[in-house]
């Protein structure tokens, strides 16, 4: 018997549709309710609480309880990442949905990816910081450098010396299911998203479920007077 992790009990988790859309339903960072996430996977209430006693005792999901309800989130950004991940792997195989809502090219421009942002804006803020040399970038590895310290301080009121976790980096790449390139993720990705919601220059779209980042007619010219694209 081959010994370290078990990926099969993950994939098999991960693998069943209903499963599936629960947790890309979460990928929004936010905690949703059993009947909230059942919507999201067209099952029944029954139904839905089998699976998310599923995910939860694989420790993908853990649950929240505030009052009479109780809510589950996903136990980490690595869970996100992972999905993220996944997203990536089966729109290069040619795996998509049939159907595609008429929310789907906002969804591709700018959406959450658990806390940090996502889609073609995402792409285009870390290709934005690798240009002006913000960071640094070998392979997956992303490093935040002194210029790029003094940038974020001063443009976006961030100070890079408290975003320490010792779970989570300060900046990581994350591979982007829609652009198939990376976005920022990490404590640095979250801080950022976190400081645009603050000046209203982006809110999430408020629907359950739904991933979508709608920037204002100024965060757009701000996001783009910082993180332009290139010539």
């Amino acid at each position: 018997m081959k010994s370290g992790p078990d990926i099969s009990m993950v994939a098999a988790l991960v693998g069943d549709p209903a499963r599936s859309n629960m947790l890309q339903a979460l990928m929004t960072g936010r905690a949703l309710t059993a009947s909230e996430l059942a919507q999201e996977a067209g099952i029944t209430p029954q139904t839905a609480s089998s699976h998310l006693s599923k995910l939860e005792a694989g420790g993908l999901i853990e649950p929240e309880k505030q009052g009479r309800h109780r809510y589950y989130r996903l136990t980490g950004p690595d869970v996100a990442s992972v999905l993220e991940g996944l997203a990536g792997l089966a729109a290069r195989a040619g795996h998509m949905r049939v159907r595609t809502g008429p929310k789907e090219p906002a969804l591709r421009r700018a959406r959450i990816c658990y806390d940090h942002l996502a889609g073609d804006l995402g792409v285009q803020m870390l290709d934005s910081m690798r240009r002006q040399k913000l960071v640094r970038q070998t392979k997956q590895t992303i490093e935040l450098t002194g210029d790029g310290r003094r940038f974020m301080a001063e443009a976006l009121q961030i100070d890079a010396n408290a975003l320490a976790h010792p779970r989570r980096p300060v900046c990581k790449a994350c591979l982007d299911w829609s652009e198939r390139r990376h976005h920022l993720a990490g404590t640095l990705g979250a801080a950022v998203m976190t400081r645009f919601a603050e000046l209203k220059w982006a809110m999430r779209d408020p629907t359950p479920g739904s991933r979508v980042v709608n920037f204002s007619r100024n965060g757009e010219k701000r996001f783009a007077a910082l993180f332009g694209p290139g010539e």
